[in-house]
Order: C-alpha cells, then sequence, then structure tokens
C-alpha cells in the first residue's frame, strides 16, 4: 500500500513554474549540445552510460502529461525508457560530404528545428563518427527546456564525466573568490549602506523591467526580431577561441570574465551594425549608433551552490544544488557604439554588470513569474514574458565549464557547446568554457540575421582587437 501512495504522488508530480512555461504550446524551448571528441565515438558505451547515469533522474525517465484532475496542470509521468530509442546514429554517407563542418552545422540546425515528440521523454542524443575541424567526432544532445536550465544540464556533463588525468574523479572548474569582510568598526556602516544600495538599484531596475513590460521597445536594427509569435528557421554556429586572452584580458583589467564576455559582444554587435549601416544605401533608414537601444535578457543562476561537487550531486536526492529551471532574467542594456578606444566596450559592461549585481531584479521577477502563474495561470506568464522578449533584442548567457580536459562516457572531449532555442528573439548568444578555450554559440533566425557567420566573426576579431589593445597601451603586468 505505501508502495502504491509514493507512486501515486511520484506520477502526480508537478511541473516548476518555469517548466510549466516552457511546455506551453506559445513558448517552446529546447537545449541543443554539441560535445567534440578526440576519438570516435562507440554508440554502445554512450547507451550504457545513460543508462547508469541520466535514466537514475526521474525527468529524463518520465513524460509530460496534462492532469485534467488539476485543471490541465502538467504534471511529470514516470514510464519505461528504451534508452537505444532516444540514442540516434545516422547512417552517413561520407563520400556525399565535402565540408564536415558545414554538414554538422546543418545536421544541428535540423535537430533543433524539429518539434520534439511530447508523448514520450523528452531528450535526445544522436552520435556522428564524422571528423571535422575540431574533432575526431561528435555528440549532439536535445534536451527539451523543461527538463532543466543550463546549470543542471552542465551538472549532468560532471555525472557523466571523469578527469582525463585522473579517471576516477569529478571534474573541476575555475572557483569564485569571495571577498572577506573587513572586522573594523565600520562593517555595520558598510552594511547599511549596502542595504540602501541594493534597495535603490532593485527598485530603478524593476522599473526599467516594467516599462519595457508596457511599451519601452529597442530600436529597429538589423538584428531585431520580426513581429509576431512564430520564429523563422533558427541557424546555429558555434566558433573556438582561447580562454587564455580571455583571461589576459580578465585579470589586467581586473574584472570577472563574465564582464569580458559581455564587452566582447557589445563590441562585436557595434562591429556588425556599423558595417550594416554603411552598407545601406538609403540614408534616411539609416541609424546611428549613439541612438541605438539594444538590450539583451540576461539567465542568472538563482542557486546559493555552485560548485563541482553540489552539480554532480544535483541529481541525488537531497542534494543543496536544487535540480529544474531556478534561473530569473534581468534586462541588460548593450553599449552599441563606435568606440575609439575598444576597451571602452569592457568598462561599460562591467560599470552596468555592477550595478546588476547588486539588484534583486532576477530574484524578484523569479518570485514575480511564481505569483503570476499561482494566481492567474500559465496563459498570463506566456504573455508577460513573450513580451519582455519581444521588447528587447537577444539573450546572453555564460557557463563556465571544466578547467582541464574531461572525457564523457570514457570518450575524451576536445569542446562542449551549447544553445538554448527559446522566445521570439532573433538572436541567441551563449559562451561556455572548456579547459583552455571558449565556445561562442550563436542561434539566429536566419530570415533576420542572414549572415550569422559575419556576425560571429566580429565577435571574434572584438576579442582579438581588445587583447591587442591592452598590448599597445602597456596595461598588462608581465607574469613571471
Amino acid at each position: 500500500m505505501a508502495r502504491e501512495k509514493q507512486a501515486e504522488i511520484t506520477i502526480m508530480e508537478p511541473l516548476s513554474p518555469v517548466s510549466r512555461l516552457f511546455v506551453s504550446p506559445g513558448f517552446y524551448g529546447v537545449i541543443v549540445f554539441t560535445l567534440g571528441f578526440k576519438t570516435r565515438c562507440n554508440s554502445s558505451a554512450i547507451v550504457e552510460g545513460i543508462k547508469n547515469t541520466w535514466i537514475k533522474l526521474p525527468r529524463f525517465s518520465s513524460k509530460v502529461v496534462m492532469d485534467d484532475k488539476k485543471n490541465g496542470e502538467a504534471v511529470w509521468v514516470p514510464v519505461n525508457v528504451r534508452v537505444e530509442d532516444h540514442v540516434f546514429v545516422p547512417d552517413i554517407d561520407h563520400s556525399d560530404i565535402t565540408n564536415p563542418d558545414q554538414f554538422i552545422e546543418d545536421y544541428t540546425s535540423n535537430i533543433a528545428n524539429t518539434l520534439m515528440d511530447m508523448s514520450r521523454p523528452l531528450w535526445e542524443f544522436h552520435v556522428l563518427n564524422i571528423k571535422t575541424s575540431n574533432a575526431e567526432s561528435l555528440g549532439i544532445g536535445k534536451f527539451h527546456h523543461s527538463l532543466g536550465d543550463g546549470m543542471s544540464l552542465m551538472s549532468l556533463l560532471y555525472a557523466s564525466s571523469r578527469k582525463i588525468s585522473d579517471p576516477n574523479a569529478l571534474p573541476t572548474t575555475a572557483t569564485t573568490r569571495k571577498q572577506v569582510g573587513s572586522n573594523d568598526n565600520w562593517w555595520l556602516v558598510a552594511r547599511f549602506w549596502l542595504m540602501i544600495r541594493v534597495i535603490f538599484t532593485t527598485f530603478i531596475e524593476l522599473f526599467k523591467s516594467l516599462l519595457t513590460l508596457c511599451f519601452m521597445r529597442d530600436t529597429k536594427t538589423p538584428l531585431m526580431g520580426k513581429p509576431g509569435d512564430r520564429n523563422g528557421p533558427r541557424k546555429i554556429i558555434h566558433r573556438i577561441v582561447s580562454f587564455d586572452d580571455v583571461k589576459f584580458v580578465k585579470n589586467t583589467m581586473k574584472m570577472k570574465v563574465n564582464d569580458v564576455l559581455l564587452g566582447i559582444t557589445q563590441a562585436g554587435l557595434s562591429r556588425y551594425l556599423r558595417k550594416k549601416y554603411g552598407d545601406d544605401p538609403v540614408t534616411e533608414k539609416k541609424k546611428s549608433l549613439e541612438e541605438t537601444r539594444l538590450r539583451g535578457t540576461i539567465a542568472v543562476n538563482l542557486r546559493p551552490e555552485t560548485k563541482i561537487k553540489d552539480l554532480a550531486d544535483m541529481m541525488t536526492k537531497g542534494s543543496k544544488c536544487r535540480w529544474g529551471n531556478f534561473i530569473g532574467v534581468v534586462i541588460f542594456p548593450l553599449w552599441i557604439r563606435s568606440e575609439d578606444d575598444p576597451l571602452e566596450y569592457v568598462r561599460r559592461a562591467k560599470a552596468t554588470m555592477d550595478k546588476k549585481k547588486i539588484s534583486m531584479e532576477a530574484l524578484v521577477l523569479y518570485g514575480f513569474i511564481k505569483f503570476t502563474m499561482k494566481i492567474f495561470g500559465v496563459k498570463a506568464v506566456e504573455a508577460i514574458t513573450k513580451r519582455v522578449f519581444s521588447h528587447t533584442t537577444l539573450t546572453f548567457s555564460n557557463v563556465l565549464g571544466p578547467n582541464e580536459d574531461i572525457s564523457f562516457f570514457e570518450h575524451p572531449m576536445c569542446y562542449v557547446g551549447a544553445s538554448a532555442l527559446i522566445g521570439p528573439q532573433a538572436l541567441i548568444i551563449h559562451y561556455v568554457s572548456y579547459a583552455d578555450k571558449i565556445i561562442i554559440n550563436l542561434a539566429v533566425d536566419t530570415t533576420v540575421i542572414p549572415d550569422p557567420h559575419v556576425l560571429c566573426d566580429n565577435l571574434v576579431e572584438s576579442l582579438e582587437i581588445i587583447k591587442l589593445s591592452l598590448l599597445e597601451k602597456g596595461l598588462h603586468k608581465m607574469e613571471v
């Protein structure tokens, strides 16, 4: 009897508010990721590895059902899963492939644009033994966003991986240093002043968010999505750059990696738009970069614990880290200008992000979504979210990956890329770090941005220009 009662509770487990949003018909969202391997991929080993890890997580062995007893509320229902039905090994005729990199781009984009079958567990994994310029073989996964956010799905990678240098050890990542508070007599005053700043900054940022929700739209640019709910076909591309270059800028300018990546994004988008406006023969349609309002929605992890051990244990019961979609969103104004000093893009990014860090905007908006979902239902949350996304230009996120080479189910990896496809925005930018690399991932609506490779080139060039500017000005300190 006790077992039957427990099974019934499991069957009726409801989705979280954000997961309910992602399964609503008008707000479909998926995460597509690519794992580059240094060797040929053994599909049997992948299947066995998934059976021993992923399937132990209830959401990977459950499907989403609308429960009539709860007014159509979405719930997780356990089902029997045959892993082999979710792992695909396409029969590829290598003689027909003249450009492997282009083939992988097209294959990945096709996966992203194909709707998932909601009558089964919402994940799949593709094994491709095809050599590209960056890998000997690849694994391409697709998860419905209702399964979890980027941090949750990164925990899958950690739980499925081990260090190459120590096959029994979990991967490691860079740690974030926390400032230690002063013990002098001024600590109470400092704490009080910080509280005042937090309250004031939160109020200002929430007021800006309210204006965005009501009427404030971004300037119409070649990056802005078309009005309406539907997206055009998505194109997914990625580019690998040096993490050491990013760390060089970070250490020299005394800031965080995320500040540098936002600075690179601002510089790259400014270069792209400047060229676009320069090529426009119709003078009255040209818009000065200085008059451009361009903002991005940035996903913020709301979990207090994000250590590797906590991430790897996230799938276990009683973990400190919460599995699922526990993310908030902040609206970030991007500095789009034609700057003579490329370092200004990075300084501006840091200044804006410093304000966001002391704001409770992300947490308050997450609570607002939960409250609205509970009182007014998923349709109201869907309408609010769509309006915010349609009034902004892009989505940005940065995920810190392992800081050394790892193996995925005994397959040595050389890189990992990921893109989350949600909302009506035409441009989604994700940065993922792996060992000594940063992978720039773009997901674009090709009916709006037909030249994503040019845009990606501008991001890569911006990093190089910023680094060279530091070297020319002699602002760096040589490490001995």
